[in-house]
């Protein structure tokens, strides 16, 4: 396990994770607050109603309690995460009427096809091992006509760009370039693809068509 899993595997780093550490580095990474990105993620997932949510790499639970609060009775939102110490945190702080937690792989994702009206993922793809397999078992476990949004990182063509793909690799981070996941969302067939950029951070939403 490489340095930036561990540090994630980390107890104490599930104690301040979401209250100082990624609202910090998320800021220093693409300018913009915590507040704007649970916004968005709404907006890019088009919740609302019964609609059934999974949050992949779901940290302490902040987002995916936040996505449950945009759901009716009958919605659901499910977070998955492979440390431990995650989702302990997750329990303890964010449990709520319309949102469980789940310990499990996202290259191996434990639901049937189709299973969820959205599926996401914030910030966690460049920590995952074969993050291509991972969202293709996002996109598998997505309804027709569900939505997909990722955050991940982003780097661009030039020579600022190949310095962040070297200095995160020798942390264990991936650096993804601008074209990845547009393409693979396009291989699976997925359409709405949108992409935006903020300094090293890409966020990227897609349709599965009915």
């Amino acid at each position: 396990m490489n340095l930036a899993r561990r540090t994630m595997n980390h107890p104490a780093l599930a104690a301040v994770y979401e209250r100082a550490w990624r609202p910090a580095l998320f800021y220093l990474a693409s300018g913009r607050s915590t507040a704007s990105d649970r916004r968005d993620a709404v907006r890019a997932l088009r919740l609302s109603g019964d609609k059934k949510v999974l949050d992949i790499a779901c940290g302490p639970g902040n987002f995916t309690r936040h996505l449950s609060e945009s759901l009716s009775e009958g919605g659901f939102a499910v977070g998955v995460d492979y440390s431990e110490p995650m989702l302990a945190r997750a329990v303890a702080d964010n449990a709520g009427p319309r949102v469980g937690y789940l310990r499990g792989d996202a290259r191996a994702l434990p639901f049937a096809d189709g299973a969820f009206d959205a599926v996401c993922c914030f910030g966690a793809l460049y920590l995952i091992p074969d993050p291509l397999a991972a969202t293709r078992e996002m996109v598998r476990v997505l309804a027709p006509g569900g939505r997909i949004a990722i955050t991940t990182s982003h780097r661009a063509d030039n020579p600022f760009g190949h310095a962040s793909r070297i200095v995160g690799g020798l942390s264990g981070l991936r650096v993804f370039d601008h074209e990845t996941f547009p393409n693979l969302f396009r291989e699976l067939g997925l359409v709405e693809i949108d992409q935006n950029v903020h300094r090293l951070l890409q966020y990227v939403s897609a349709t599965r068509p009915a």
